[in-house]
């Protein structure tokens, strides 16, 4: 399995970042051929209450590294990573193995 990870920095208005990924972006990115599953998860204030240093992170998994590479060429895959330019955050993207 191979996971695409982005993680987002704290936006300037996150209510409306919110609405925009979780509205439009994430739609985009589960209508993407080949993807396994998708899992955002929300940060929280870490154990000495400190603000969490990324607002979201996204994982997008696929069966191999062929496989996200076939889905990330198809039209629904250029419209997600279009799209993410529209989030006016820019994200730390990284690709590994998941076991």
């Amino acid at each position: 399995m191979i996971t695409l990870t982005v993680l987002y920095g704290t936006p300037d208005d996150v209510e409306k970042f919110d609405e925009y990924y979780f509205g439009t972006h994430i739609p985009l990115a589960r209508a993407v051929p080949g993807l396994k599953d998708t899992k955002v998860t929300r940060f929280l204030p870490g154990p000495d209450g400190s603000a969490p240093e990324f607002h979201l992170m996204a994982q997008l998994f696929f069966a191999d590294a062929e496989a996200m590479d076939a889905a990330m060429s198809t039209d629904e895959g250029r419209a997600l990573a279009a799209d993410g330019a529209k989030l006016g955050n820019s994200p730390t993207m990284l690709v590994g193995s998941t076991e």
